[in-house]
């Protein structure tokens, strides 16, 4: 009971600053439900009229002639019918306002928040999963509020109106309009638990599917050129049949709901219509009365049907939000420290001290790692694939933190610096550049988004990276595309460097950053790397081992540990490792091809 209960307080904390149109929609929909209810009571007085004529009920107020009598019902229902048209208008306006607004919010805190939580999360989350929260989920708790919320509201005021009637006006016989709710109310409560655990299951299904459908949009070029695309319009098939087979079984659960309670509320209407008719035939009941009670029953209970849709919303709704503030309730595991320390006064020391790193639940990837990156110099990192360089790099960032030892920068631990300090000091220069379907100027700018147009084009120049932006239509204007796909792999890694570059923060990491451009790109990233050593501090990690032979300093990474260190020339020297990864790149080594 708690799981139900818990996400419905999570968005009353939302609504809390809302209460006024909250307040302002419920006043709509329950003026809109009594003037909906009025006319059974003016049907009612209408037969009273035709069958008591001067003595009707409008005929004791004044009114005695009985065709002026209708006539003033007839006034009195345009005006009910235009005021529950007013009404109507503005409940649905009031509503729907509500529950976007609540969407919005909902997505831009979900998201908000999701960008503060560490790496290592989305690496154990995959995107199309956080894609199905962020979008359907909470357009899941949106239709709630939209329509389940008014209907709500709406049959608790025909409830309330119409048993208060019977209760006045017939209180013998009110018993029978009110016997069907309790079967009503133990079936609700049933399904409820029944749906609870099967729309959990339609909200994981979905989450599978938009993972797989998002994971081969992304590398639709390996699919086409794999010629894999029926296989996986299959597999794509069977994820997507998993998710029908899902919302089937809840369909079916949720359908039957309605049938049932058709079948308890005939039995009250039945009821209500005998005995209630037997009444007026033993003159105990008046006729325009008992019409009343005929047209009220229905609207009393058939609208019960109603609940089956309500609590369906309800119920995926619940399974969304369940999902949506598990996502809100997850803490980082790396949080920001409270020291800043201003751009311009970094030095840019980088030291490893002792630092030794693991996954949870994983094996040791780096022990014992001692490394000083000094200010103003090039200290390269090698190693083959899978030493831990990348998670060098993720230590540098703070992007995880080590499970021994510390990091720090101009003597600071890093966890201690706020990440503004931190990160506003730290260029990096990933593998694979993210770029946003926007133009040249507002990607390179993406972290300074105040930068001037020459500020971005010296860091253009110093990237050399000018030449081919000028050279495009529209320069920095230009629209690079989806992920930068008008633009080929060595442009996206140039504009890379030009966005670490802008703002000219004292420490640049570069991670694999040739690892898959062509030898021009390459030759043009070294030129620009020697000309930026001599001004700032560089860790660079590579693979290519020709990208860091000019560092004042290469260390060598094996197994998650430094083996050798030393200049190019000095671990040649060596006969090493290093010297053995150079031959098998310059195909020096016996048997061995460039690679």
């Amino acid at each position: 009971m708690n799981a139900q209960v818990r996400p419905l307080r999570r968005l009353a904390g939302y609504l809390r600053r809302d209460r006024p149109r909250l307040l302002w929609a419920g006043f709509c929909s329950v003026a809109n439900k009594l003037f909906d209810l009025a006319p059974p009571y003016l049907i009612g007085l209408a037969v009273d009229v035709v069958v008591e004529r001067e003595n009707s009920f409008l005929g004791d107020l004044g009114v005695t002639d009985p065709r002026h009598q209708l006539l003033w019902l007839a006034g009195i229902t345009v005006i009910v019918w235009g005021l529950e048209s007013l009404f109507e208008f503005l409940f649905q306006v009031a509503w729907r306002d509500l529950a976007q607004d609540l969407q919005h919010r909902l997505r831009i805190d979900a998201y908000a928040h999701v960008q503060t939580l560490e790496v290592g999360f989305f690496e154990q989350r995959n995107s199309g999963e956080l894609m199905s929260i962020l979008g359907d989920d909470v357009n899941q708790l949106e239709r709630f509020l939209d329509r389940g919320a008014n209907d709500l509201l709406q049959l608790g005021t025909t409830v309330l109106t119409i048993g208060g009637t019977f209760l006045v006006a017939a209180g013998e016989v009110t018993w029978i309009a009110m016997l069907p709710m309790p079967f009503v109310a133990l079936a609700a409560i049933r399904y409820q638990r029944r749906l609870e655990p099967e729309y959990a299951q339609v909200r994981a299904s979905a989450g599978e599917l938009n993972a797989d459908l998002a994971a081969n949009l992304g590398g639709i070029t390996t699919i086409q050129s794999s010629t894999a695309e029926s296989r996986e319009t299959a597999r794509i098939a069977a994820k997507s049949q998993a998710y029908a087979r899902a919302n089937e079984s809840a369909i079916r659960l949720s359908s039957a709901f309605v049938p049932l309670i058709r079948m308890i509320i005939v039995l009250g209407f039945v009821a209500m219509l005998v005995l209630a008719g037997w009444r007026v035939l033993d003159g105990a009941l008046e006729v325009g009365f008992y019409a009343t009670m005929v047209f009220l029953i229905q609207r009393l209970l058939w609208p019960l049907t109603r609940i089956g849709e309500t609590l369906d919303l309800y119920q995926r709704a619940m399974a969304s939000s369940r999902r949506l503030f598990g996502l809100l309730n997850h803490r980082p595991n790396v949080v920001p420290g409270t020291h800043r320390i201003a751009r311009a006064a970094v030095r840019g020391e980088l030291r490893f001290e002792g630092v030794g790193f693991s996954y949870p639940g994983g094996p040791e990837v780096l022990s014992e790692i001692n490394l000083e990156a000094p200010a103003g110099q090039t200290t390269a990192i090698v190693g083959s694939t899978g030493s831990g360089k990348s998670t060098l790099v993720k230590l540098a960032l703070r992007f995880a933190d080590p499970t021994a030892g510390r990091v720090t920068l101009d003597g600071i631990d890093l966890r201690e610096l706020s990440f503004s300090s931190l990160r506003g000091a730290v260029g990096l220069v990933p593998q694979e550049v993210f770029l946003r379907n926007g133009t040249v100027r507002e990607n390179v700018a993406l972290g300074e988004p105040g930068a001037s147009d020459p500020s971005i084009r010296a860091a253009l120049e110093a990237a050399e990276a000018d030449g081919f932006v000028d050279a495009l239509p529209g320069g920095l204007d230009r629209l690079v595309g989806e992920r930068g796909q008008r633009l080929s792999g060595g442009q996206r890694q140039r504009l890379g460097l030009a966005r670490a570059l802008l703002g000219e923060r004292p420490v640049l990491v570069l991670d694999e950053a040739t690892s898959a451009v062509d030898n021009e790109t390459e030759a043009a990233i070294q030129r620009s790397l020697r000309t930026l050593g001599e001004q700032r501090t560089m860790l660079v990690i590579a693979h290519r081992l020709s990208t860091v032979r000019h560092a004042e300093r290469i260390w060598v990474l094996d197994q998650g540990r430094f083996v050798e260190r030393g200049t190019h020339e000095e671990l040649l020297a060596m006969d090493g490792t290093y010297a053995a990864l150079w031959r098998v790149q310059t195909g020096d080594l016996a048997g061995a091809g460039p690679l």
